[in-house]
C-alpha cells in the first residue's frame, strides 16, 4: 500500500479540500489499481459500498452503470470499492455488466484510510467522495439507506465543477 499524501491522526476524517489518500488495490482481475494513476488524467467518481449481490449495492451499481456514459462525458471516472474478494467483484460486474472497476479491499485498509466508518456498528458505510483531477477532495456524500441518491449527488457536483 502507498503511503498516504496527507498526514492524518487516527481520528481526523478525510474532508473536502484535503488531497485523496493514495492507495493500491487489486481489481477483479487482481491487477493493483493505483489511485494516482488517474489524477492528473480524470476526476474520480470514489465509491465504498457494504456487499457485492446486496439488494442495495446492486441498485447503486446497477444505477452508476445506467449513467456511466454521463459520468465519461463529465470527465470522470467511476470505482467501486468493498471488502469482496476479487473473485465475487468478478462475478458481479459480469452479472450486472458493470464497465467500470471494482476493488477489492478485504482488509478494510482503504476503507481505514478514508476514514469510512459502519452503520449500526457492523454494516460497512456507503459513502461517495468526487476526487478532482488534480487529487483533492471536492465532495463527500454519506448515505447507507439511498443508494441512487450518491449518483445524482455525484453528477450534480462534477457539472458544477465543469462549470
Amino acid at each position: 500500500m502507498e503511503k498516504n499524501i496527507i498526514s492524518k491522526t487516527q481520528s481526523e476524517k478525510v474532508k473536502v479540500g484535503d488531497p485523496a489518500p493514495l492507495f493500491s488495490l487489486p481489481d477483479s482481475s487482481g491487477i493493483e489499481v493505483k489511485l494516482k494513476e488517474y489524477i492528473g488524467k480524470k476526476s474520480i467518481v470514489l465509491y465504498f459500498y457494504p456487499k457485492d449481490y446486496t439488494s442495495g449495492c446492486t441498485t447503486e451499481a446497477c444505477t452508476f452503470r445506467d449513467r456511466y456514459e454521463l459520468f465519461l462525458k463529465a470527465g470522470a471516472e467511476v470505482i467501486g470499492i468493498s471488502g469482496d474478494s476479487s473473485e465475487s467483484h468478478t462475478d458481479f460486474a459480469a452479472t450486472y455488466k458493470l464497465p467500470f472497476v471494482l476493488l477489492s479491499d478485504v482488509k478494510n485498509k482503504v476503507r481505514k484510510l478514508y476514514k469510512v466508518g459502519t452503520t449500526l456498528g457492523i454494516i460497512p458505510g456507503r459513502v461517495t467522495y468526487i476526487i478532482d483531477k488534480e487529487g483533492i477532495i471536492r465532495h463527500i456524500f454519506s448515505s447507507q439507506f439511498n443508494p441512487k441518491k450518491h449518483i445524482d449527488e455525484a453528477l450534480l457536483v462534477l457539472n458544477e465543477m465543469n462549470k
